[in-house]
Order: structure tokens, then sequence, then C-alpha cells
């Protein structure tokens, strides 16, 4: 197990997505970001921290309930009122896009309605994909075996990102 990440290094990237995040809408006045249950939860609302703090943007963040492993085997379900991103600048957020098949199915929930626009961040954006999916924003671009596996633990004191 080789740290790829340590605490410092994802507060730095954290920032830096949301910096991002800010130039990119900077003609919004309104935004949602939508974070993925576990971790992509825990990054969006660090997100829309940094977003408020240096930013005049409204941010209004919502978890998304979705089974990693089968995301189509129960329905997706998000903690806000889905009919309130009806024309909305959404941000779906996770830790790391492997396959792109969490990302995909969450985006589907998405495009049962009409939106302005929908843009994804990662934290790692591995490079294997078997969905057509892709990370607007993301921490660390990472090219690893297929046999490879990312871990991150996200928290306030300690963070890490690790190469299983």
């Amino acid at each position: 197990m080789q740290v790829i990440l340590n605490h410092q290094q994802i507060q730095q990237k954290t920032i830096r997505l949301g910096h991002q995040i800010i130039e990119n809408c900077s003609e919004e006045n309104n935004i949602f970001i939508g974070g993925i249950i576990g971790n992509g939860y825990y990054l969006a609302k660090e997100l829309s921290k940094i977003i408020k703090q240096n930013s005049s943007i409204n941010v209004e963040v919502f978890e998304i309930e979705i089974d990693k492993e089968e995301p189509w085997s129960k329905g997706i379900k998000l903690s806000m009122d889905e009919t309130k991103l009806k024309y909305g600048f959404i941000i779906l957020v996770d830790d790391v896009i492997n396959s792109g098949k969490t990302l995909q199915y969450a985006l589907m929930k998405f495009l049962e309605q009409p939106t302005k626009s929908i843009k994804t961040v990662v934290l790692v954006d591995r490079t294997h994909r078997r969905y057509p999916i892709k990370a607007d924003y993301f921490g660390l671009g990472l090219s690893t075996t297929l046999k490879d596996r990312i871990e991150i633990e996200l928290n306030e004191t300690d963070s890490k990102a690790y190469l299983i």
C-alpha cells in the first residue's frame, strides 16, 4: 500500500478544484453540487465551503445515494427535491473515477429532466473507462494497472489516498 496523496496534498487539490469551479461558473448565480454517498459527499461539502468563501455564487449541496457495485439494482436517491435541479447548473462529485460506472449511472438520473449544465469532479482520475464519461475537473490523474485499486480516506485531520 503506497500513499499517493497525503492530507496536505488533498487539501491543496481540493482548494484548486474549488477555484477551477469558480472560474468556470463565474456567470452562474446558483449551482448544485451533488456528492456520491461517502467520500463524494464529503468532497462536495468541502468544495462548497471553498466556493462560498471565495465567490458570491449560491451553492446547494446534496447527497446522491447509489449502489456503487450495482447502480442499476436500486433507484438512485437524492437528499434534495430533484425538481429544484430543473434547468440547474449541476456539479457531480466523487472521490475516484475508475471504470466510470458510478458517475455514468448518477449522470443518467440528472438527464431525466432538462438541465443547464452538468460537470463532473473527482479527486483521483484513473484511466480505465468502460463507460463514456470523463472528469471535467480532477485533482490527480493516475495511470494504473487493472489490478491496482485506489482507496481514499477523507476526514478533517488526516486524509490520505492509497494505491493498493
